[in-house]
């Protein structure tokens, strides 16, 4: 009886640790909880024109897989913003270039689209932020994986802005990418 106490009480501490070692892993930005910060995050305004962008991709471990400078021509042409992104990289590989293009809906979000990116983008707003959310076949070494992109962006005025993605897999994030973007003259 003893024993299989013992057991139980084993195994619900091991359940325990486990949910708790998976909420460590999962990330949860809420857009509402922006909504009414300033500066407002205008995406069109931001990106048309040229922005520089510096960045990183950490994997799980918190080590630092890809470093990268992004120089990204932006235009708008009634309701569409393209993006050409052209990429360098000091560390790891990746994409050369990345042509988006991003059409505003009528009601206020926006649908994405690339070569790259499995279906649409969906964008949403909130004051000054924007969340972007989309699929992708991503290639690691000899590999390619299935990822969803949890993509957020914060102004921090009218030319600066940080976007930290989170990359996960099966709802857990296996990477985080962090860039700092700012429009250049």
């Amino acid at each position: 009886m003893i024993k299989n106490a013992m057991k139980v009480v084993l195994g619900l501490s091991i359940a325990s640790l486990s949910v708790l070692g998976l909420s460590g892993c999962s990330v949860s930005v809420e857009g509402e909880d922006y909504q009414s910060i300033a500066p407002t995050f205008n995406i069109e305004q931001f990106f048309d024109g040229n922005v520089k962008a510096w960045g990183i991709v950490q994997n799980r471990s918190g080590e630092v897989v890809q470093r990268f400078v992004v120089d990204i021509d932006g235009s708008v042409n009634g309701n569409t913003l393209t993006l050409d992104e052209t990429f360098d990289y000091g560390v790891g590989e990746g994409p050369a270039s990345r042509t988006w293009k991003i059409v505003k809906q009528s009601d206020n979000t926006y649908v994405g689209r690339a070569g790259d990116i499995d279906g649409p983008a969906k964008g949403t707003s909130y004051g000054n932020a924007f969340n972007f959310h989309y699929e992708m076949d991503l290639p690691v070494d000899d590999t390619t994986y299935s990822v969803t992109f949890d993509d957020w962006f914060w102004a921090f005025d009218d030319s600066t802005m940080m976007n930290r993605s989170y990359i996960r897999k099966f709802g857990i994030v296996m990477a985080e990418v962090t860039i700092f973007m700012q429009k250049q003259p």
